[in-house]
């Protein structure tokens, strides 16, 4: 008679599923020092989860950088930014026209 082994084997995929739809955080503090004295720390904070998980732990910062994204608190700046811009081109353009 043989022996039956329950195995229940996770792929990749579902390990990294539970992951992102629980999050993991990872902490961790480094400290340099001689003789008992602490000349640099180094705090390290790692969260994985996905966008709906950190949203719904209040982290949303990412809506904000206006690096990644249009709706970042700089946006109304670089908007006029482009739109000045934008005229001193047709400008210069307009000039360079009148003079040929």
């Amino acid at each position: 008679m043989g022996v039956e082994h329950n195995m229940q084997s996770s792929t990749i995929v579902d390990v990294l599923e539970k992951i992102l739809d629980k999050g993991v955080v990872i902490a961790g503090d480094i400290t340099v020092g001689i003789a008992d004295v602490e000349l640099l720390t180094i705090k390290i904070r790692l969260i994985v989860a996905s966008v709906d998980k950190a949203k719904e732990i209040g982290m949303d910062w990412w809506e904000n950088d206006p690096y990644l994204s249009s709706k970042g608190a700089n946006s109304k700046a670089l908007e006029e930014e482009n739109k000045m811009l934008h005229e001193r081109l047709k400008t210069l353009e307009e000039k360079i026209e009148t003079e040929r």
